[in-house]
């Protein structure tokens, strides 16, 4: 399925192999000549480097003169292997805000639950009322059903 009006180039798009492809050779775009040894070496060599901590090139005076200016613009270019994954990350302002939001809605709900917020003492107030409202009902059902019954049996008689 094409996008738009222009052909893609004849080529295809590219694909990039993992290491662990490469040896395991079930890439299909590996080159003829390259073996599955020397595909072992490289990927031996790869993390050789990766032990091996980076020594970064000051440029000019920089490597020379420790400087303590915090308006110093530092590169934030990062690789995703010189990321620190364990770093906690600060939350903004609102961000902030909207979690003290859902944690004061869940302790007002637990409380709600418990029946300790006024809103809720005055639900059971309410549903008392109505209980015993219902109970009344019942009751007084309960004693015409009764006295219809009587006064079935006694013309009987």
């Amino acid at each position: 399925m094409g996008r738009g009006k222009f052909k893609g180039k004849p080529t295809g798009r590219r694909h990039f192999s993992t290491p662990e492809e490469l040896i395991a050779g079930t890439t299909a775009t590996r080159p003829r000549t390259f073996s599955q040894e020397e595909a072992a070496e490289n990927v031996e060599e790869e993390s050789e480097e990766e032990l091996e901590e980076p020594s970064q090139k000051q440029k000019g005076t920089l490597g020379l003169i420790e400087i303590n200016n915090p308006n110093l613009v530092k590169p934030k270019n990062l690789k995703a292997k010189d990321a620190d994954i364990g770093k906690i990350t600060e939350l903004s302002r609102r961000e902030r805000v909207e979690i003290e939001k859902q944690k004061a809605h869940e302790r007002y709900m637990k409380l709600q639950e418990q029946g300790k917020t006024e809103q809720s003492r005055k639900d059971l107030e309410r549903l008392a009322l109505i209980r015993q409202r219902r109970a009344e009902a019942a009751r007084k059902r309960e004693e015409d059903k009764a006295a219809k019954e009587q006064k079935k049996a006694e013309p009987q008689r």
